[in-house]
Protein backbone atom coordinates (compact mmCIF):
# COMPACT_ATOMS: atom_id res chain seq x y z
CA UNK A 1 0.00 0.00 0.00
CA UNK A 2 1.49 3.67 -0.87
CA UNK A 3 -1.30 5.50 0.97
CA UNK A 4 -3.73 5.48 3.93
CA UNK A 5 -7.67 6.91 3.36
CA UNK A 6 -9.69 8.60 5.67
CA UNK A 7 -13.47 8.52 5.12
CA UNK A 8 -16.67 9.96 6.56
CA UNK A 9 -19.29 6.93 7.17
CA UNK A 10 -21.79 10.04 8.29
CA UNK A 11 -25.07 8.32 8.72
CA UNK A 12 -25.63 4.31 8.58
CA UNK A 13 -28.64 5.05 5.98
CA UNK A 14 -25.62 4.83 3.61
CA UNK A 15 -25.56 1.26 3.42
CA UNK A 16 -29.42 1.54 1.64
CA UNK A 17 -29.49 5.38 0.53
CA UNK A 18 -29.32 5.08 -3.37
CA UNK A 19 -29.38 9.08 -2.66
CA UNK A 20 -26.62 9.59 -0.85
CA UNK A 21 -23.53 11.00 -2.98
CA UNK A 22 -21.21 9.42 -0.62
CA UNK A 23 -22.81 6.06 -1.29
CA UNK A 24 -21.66 6.07 -5.08
CA UNK A 25 -18.32 7.15 -4.59
CA UNK A 26 -17.47 4.34 -2.14
CA UNK A 27 -19.26 1.87 -4.35
CA UNK A 28 -16.84 3.32 -7.16
CA UNK A 29 -13.72 2.25 -4.57
CA UNK A 30 -11.83 -0.91 -6.71
CA UNK A 31 -12.59 0.86 -10.13
CA UNK A 32 -11.89 4.77 -9.32
CA UNK A 33 -9.58 5.28 -5.69
CA UNK A 34 -7.38 2.48 -5.59
CA UNK A 35 -5.36 1.57 -8.17
CA UNK A 36 -5.75 -1.14 -10.84
CA UNK A 37 -5.25 -4.61 -9.58
CA UNK A 38 -4.12 -3.79 -5.77
CA UNK A 39 -5.82 -5.89 -3.41
CA UNK A 40 -5.19 -5.23 0.37
CA UNK A 41 -3.41 -8.61 2.30
CA UNK A 42 -5.70 -7.07 5.08
CA UNK A 43 -7.66 -4.07 6.31
CA UNK A 44 -7.28 -2.44 9.49
CA UNK A 45 -10.27 0.39 10.42
CA UNK A 46 -9.50 3.03 13.08
CA UNK A 47 -13.68 3.62 13.98
CA UNK A 48 -14.79 6.41 15.90
CA UNK A 49 -17.59 3.78 17.16
CA UNK A 50 -15.00 2.21 19.17
CA UNK A 51 -14.19 4.21 21.72
CA UNK A 52 -11.94 2.72 24.58
CA UNK A 53 -9.97 3.76 28.10
CA UNK A 54 -6.89 1.92 26.28
CA UNK A 55 -6.10 1.23 22.45
CA UNK A 56 -7.95 -2.24 22.07
CA UNK A 57 -7.98 -4.34 18.61
CA UNK A 58 -10.04 -6.72 17.65
CA UNK A 59 -8.44 -10.47 17.77
CA UNK A 60 -10.75 -13.15 15.59
CA UNK A 61 -9.56 -16.44 14.51
CA UNK A 62 -10.59 -18.63 12.08
CA UNK A 63 -12.43 -20.24 11.20
CA UNK A 64 -15.06 -17.30 12.93
CA UNK A 65 -15.78 -14.22 11.12
CA UNK A 66 -16.33 -10.64 12.22
CA UNK A 67 -19.75 -10.20 13.40
CA UNK A 68 -22.12 -7.48 12.29
CA UNK A 69 -22.59 -4.87 14.93
CA UNK A 70 -26.14 -2.86 14.50
CA UNK A 71 -24.94 0.02 16.71
CA UNK A 72 -27.66 2.39 15.67
CA UNK A 73 -31.02 2.71 16.67
CA UNK A 74 -34.61 3.51 15.13
CA UNK A 75 -33.48 3.11 11.27
CA UNK A 76 -35.23 1.41 8.76
CA UNK A 77 -35.62 -2.47 9.19
CA UNK A 78 -33.37 -3.97 5.62
CA UNK A 79 -30.71 -2.18 7.62
CA UNK A 80 -30.92 -4.63 10.47
CA UNK A 81 -30.67 -7.31 7.87
CA UNK A 82 -27.47 -6.96 6.06
CA UNK A 83 -24.39 -8.53 6.96
CA UNK A 84 -20.50 -8.12 6.10
CA UNK A 85 -19.29 -11.60 7.56
CA UNK A 86 -15.37 -10.62 6.80
CA UNK A 87 -12.92 -12.84 8.29
CA UNK A 88 -10.75 -11.84 11.09
CA UNK A 89 -7.23 -11.22 10.27
CA UNK A 90 -5.64 -11.92 14.13
CA UNK A 91 -2.21 -11.70 12.32
CA UNK A 92 -2.81 -8.02 11.28
CA UNK A 93 -4.25 -7.07 14.80
CA UNK A 94 -1.49 -9.01 17.09
CA UNK A 95 0.95 -7.12 14.81
CA UNK A 96 -0.94 -3.85 15.61
CA UNK A 97 -0.66 -4.39 18.95
CA UNK A 98 3.27 -5.16 18.78
CA UNK A 99 3.84 -2.04 16.89
CA UNK A 100 1.74 0.69 19.40
CA UNK A 101 3.18 -1.75 22.45
CA UNK A 102 6.93 -0.79 21.01
CA UNK A 103 6.00 2.94 20.45
CA UNK A 104 5.12 3.14 23.96
CA UNK A 105 1.33 2.51 23.52
CA UNK A 106 1.29 -0.30 25.51
CA UNK A 107 -0.97 -1.41 27.59
CA UNK A 108 -2.44 -2.93 24.32
CA UNK A 109 -6.01 -4.80 24.93
CA UNK A 110 -6.79 -7.78 22.43
CA UNK A 111 -10.69 -8.31 22.16
CA UNK A 112 -11.63 -11.88 20.88
CA UNK A 113 -15.32 -11.20 20.20
CA UNK A 114 -16.16 -7.78 19.46
CA UNK A 115 -16.98 -7.75 15.66
CA UNK A 116 -16.98 -4.56 12.93
CA UNK A 117 -19.25 -2.03 14.40
CA UNK A 118 -21.12 0.37 11.49
CA UNK A 119 -18.14 2.66 11.10
CA UNK A 120 -16.23 -0.25 9.64
CA UNK A 121 -18.84 -2.19 7.94
CA UNK A 122 -21.05 -0.03 6.00
CA UNK A 123 -18.22 1.65 4.25
CA UNK A 124 -16.65 -1.52 3.55
CA UNK A 125 -19.96 -3.35 2.26
CA UNK A 126 -19.80 -0.62 -0.99
CA UNK A 127 -16.19 -0.35 -0.87
CA UNK A 128 -15.36 -4.07 -0.65
CA UNK A 129 -19.20 -5.69 -0.93
CA UNK A 130 -17.38 -9.48 -1.12
CA UNK A 131 -16.08 -9.49 2.02
CA UNK A 132 -13.59 -11.70 1.13
CA UNK A 133 -10.87 -9.58 2.51
CA UNK A 134 -9.71 -10.04 6.24
CA UNK A 135 -10.48 -7.14 8.76
CA UNK A 136 -9.39 -5.90 11.86
CA UNK A 137 -10.52 -2.82 14.50
CA UNK A 138 -8.69 -0.33 16.15
CA UNK A 139 -10.35 1.80 18.93
CA UNK A 140 -9.92 5.31 19.69
CA UNK A 141 -9.48 7.20 22.95
CA UNK A 142 -11.55 10.03 22.95
CA UNK A 143 -10.16 11.28 26.48
CA UNK A 144 -7.00 11.54 24.69
CA UNK A 145 -5.73 14.30 22.09
CA UNK A 146 -5.38 14.37 18.83
CA UNK A 147 -1.62 14.25 18.91
CA UNK A 148 -1.89 10.59 21.11
CA UNK A 149 -3.93 9.47 17.68
CA UNK A 150 -1.24 10.86 15.25
CA UNK A 151 1.53 9.27 16.73
CA UNK A 152 -0.30 6.16 17.02
CA UNK A 153 -0.82 6.28 13.51
CA UNK A 154 3.03 6.96 13.07
CA UNK A 155 3.65 3.74 14.41
CA UNK A 156 1.46 1.79 12.38
CA UNK A 157 2.89 3.30 9.17
CA UNK A 158 5.14 -0.28 8.88
CA UNK A 159 2.06 -2.03 8.05
CA UNK A 160 1.82 0.16 4.50
CA UNK A 161 4.75 -2.17 3.43
CA UNK A 162 3.02 -5.32 4.47
CA UNK A 163 0.25 -4.63 2.50
CA UNK A 164 -2.58 -3.46 4.79
CA UNK A 165 -4.71 -0.85 3.66
CA UNK A 166 -5.48 1.12 6.49
CA UNK A 167 -8.36 3.36 6.56
CA UNK A 168 -9.80 6.06 9.52
CA UNK A 169 -13.32 6.04 9.28
CA UNK A 170 -15.20 8.68 10.84
CA UNK A 171 -16.93 11.89 10.04
CA UNK A 172 -15.26 15.20 9.00
CA UNK A 173 -18.66 17.08 10.35
CA UNK A 174 -20.54 15.38 13.44
CA UNK A 175 -22.58 17.25 15.22
CA UNK A 176 -25.74 15.20 15.97
CA UNK A 177 -27.48 17.83 17.86
CA UNK A 178 -27.41 19.95 14.50
CA UNK A 179 -28.97 18.10 12.06
CA UNK A 180 -31.69 19.06 9.55
CA UNK A 181 -33.49 17.22 6.90
CA UNK A 182 -34.78 19.71 4.95
CA UNK A 183 -33.58 21.37 1.69
CA UNK A 184 -31.79 24.48 3.37
CA UNK A 185 -27.83 23.89 2.46
CA UNK A 186 -25.22 23.73 5.27
CA UNK A 187 -25.49 26.09 7.62
CA UNK A 188 -21.86 28.26 8.17
CA UNK A 189 -20.27 26.72 11.01
CA UNK A 190 -20.56 23.69 9.33
CA UNK A 191 -19.08 25.17 6.19
CA UNK A 192 -16.36 27.04 7.81
CA UNK A 193 -15.19 23.98 9.45
CA UNK A 194 -15.50 21.54 6.32
CA UNK A 195 -13.21 24.61 4.07
CA UNK A 196 -10.60 25.06 6.89
CA UNK A 197 -10.16 21.15 7.18
CA UNK A 198 -9.55 20.44 3.44
CA UNK A 199 -7.16 23.75 3.33
CA UNK A 200 -5.29 22.61 6.26
CA UNK A 201 -4.85 18.84 5.21
CA UNK A 202 -3.91 19.93 1.77
CA UNK A 203 -1.57 22.67 2.48
CA UNK A 204 -0.31 19.98 5.09
CA UNK A 205 -0.62 22.08 8.13
CA UNK A 206 -0.65 18.64 10.06
CA UNK A 207 -0.16 20.59 12.92
CA UNK A 208 -2.50 22.60 12.93
CA UNK A 209 -4.93 19.66 12.32
CA UNK A 210 -3.48 17.81 15.41
CA UNK A 211 -4.69 21.46 17.66
CA UNK A 212 -7.55 22.01 15.43
CA UNK A 213 -9.84 22.68 18.97
CA UNK A 214 -7.72 25.82 18.95
CA UNK A 215 -6.94 26.74 15.14
CA UNK A 216 -10.19 25.89 13.21
CA UNK A 217 -13.51 28.07 12.81
CA UNK A 218 -16.11 26.47 14.81
CA UNK A 219 -13.91 23.44 15.76
CA UNK A 220 -16.37 22.98 19.12
CA UNK A 221 -19.48 22.54 16.85
CA UNK A 222 -18.41 20.61 14.02
CA UNK A 223 -16.79 18.33 16.24
CA UNK A 224 -18.46 18.56 19.80
CA UNK A 225 -17.29 15.35 20.84
CA UNK A 226 -13.49 14.43 19.07
CA UNK A 227 -13.93 10.54 18.48
CA UNK A 228 -15.06 10.78 14.97
CA UNK A 229 -12.17 13.38 14.26
CA UNK A 230 -9.50 11.16 15.35
CA UNK A 231 -9.54 8.42 13.15
CA UNK A 232 -8.09 11.20 10.56
CA UNK A 233 -5.14 11.59 12.84
CA UNK A 234 -4.44 7.83 12.66
CA UNK A 235 -4.23 8.14 9.23
CA UNK A 236 -2.37 10.97 8.33
CA UNK A 237 -0.12 9.61 10.73
CA UNK A 238 0.15 6.01 9.85
CA UNK A 239 1.10 7.71 6.07
CA UNK A 240 4.37 8.78 7.38
CA UNK A 241 6.66 11.55 7.51
CA UNK A 242 5.48 14.64 6.03
CA UNK A 243 2.88 12.89 3.93
CA UNK A 244 1.27 14.45 0.49
CA UNK A 245 -2.98 14.34 0.87
CA UNK A 246 -5.61 14.49 -1.75
CA UNK A 247 -9.30 15.26 -1.43
CA UNK A 248 -10.98 12.05 -2.96
CA UNK A 249 -14.84 13.36 -2.05
CA UNK A 250 -16.67 15.95 -0.35
CA UNK A 251 -20.75 15.76 -0.12
CA UNK A 252 -23.62 16.59 2.43
CA UNK A 253 -26.56 14.99 4.43
CA UNK A 254 -28.68 15.41 7.02
CA UNK A 255 -28.10 19.17 6.68
CA UNK A 256 -24.71 19.54 8.41
CA UNK A 257 -22.83 16.28 7.79
CA UNK A 258 -19.88 16.67 5.72
CA UNK A 259 -18.32 13.25 3.74
CA UNK A 260 -15.38 15.18 3.37
CA UNK A 261 -12.57 12.08 2.55
CA UNK A 262 -8.67 12.30 1.96
CA UNK A 263 -6.19 9.76 0.52
CA UNK A 264 -2.92 10.70 2.18
CA UNK A 265 -0.10 9.18 0.66
CA UNK A 266 3.51 8.41 1.67
CA UNK A 267 6.06 11.17 0.28
CA UNK A 268 8.17 10.58 -2.43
Amino acid sequence: MESTFFVSHGSPTLSIDESLEARHFLKSWRSQVMPPGVRPKAILVVSGHWDTDIPEVNVIEAPSVNDTIYDFYGFPQPMYQLKYPAPGAPSVARRVKSLLFEAGFGPVCEDTERGLDHGAWVPLLLMYPDADIPVCQLSVQSHRDATHHFNMGRALAPLLQEGVLIIGSGSATHNLRALFFDNRPPPAWATDFDNWLKDAVLSRRYDEVNHFYEKAPSAKMAQPWPDHFYPLHVAIGAAGGNPISELIHTSWSAGSLSYTSFRIRMPD
